[in-house]
């Protein structure tokens, strides 16, 4: 996947729905909605802005919801958002989805972009989008 490139709707969630081993596209859509909504909680200003601008419109339009986090969650309570906000899932089951959509963010934005996004993250967000950094 190239990055820096707008990814379709179908390719996004072709990507998700492979690398989470979901037997429907639904599935992936659901999974792709709620961690993007959880994850534009999380973002502020220009990074947030040129991260929509790389989704798939509906996904920029569920990333720019005017939901604010009180508070940054560590990856772990980002995981038990995640399940608690999918009907049936469990915290493993959560970290699949956290995990096949957040790596696919990540190739669709490219290292620096991610940079900036994981700066704006509590630290161990890198291993949520696959992208382990250097300590």
């Amino acid at each position: 996947m190239a990055a820096d490139v707008t990814l379709r709707w179908e390719a996004f969630l072709d990507y998700v729905q492979e690398r989470g081993k979901y037997d429907s596209r639904q599935e992936a859509e659901r999974a792709s909605r709620v961690v993007l909504a959880l994850l534009g909680a999380h973002l502020v200003g220009e990074v947030r802005a040129q991260l929509a601008a790389r989704l798939p419109e509906d996904f920029a339009l569920i990333l720019l919801n005017p939901l604010h986090s009180a508070e940054p969650l560590s990856p772990e309570r980002f995981v038990r958002a995640t399940a608690a906000w999918i009907e049936g899932a469990t915290e493993q089951t959560a970290a699949w989805d956290v995990s096949a959509v957040l790596s696919t963010v990540a190739d669709a934005v490219g290292d620096d972009l991610l940079g900036q996004i994981l700066l704006q993250l509590p630290g161990g967000y890198d291993l949520l989008f696959g992208r382990p950094q250097p300590t």
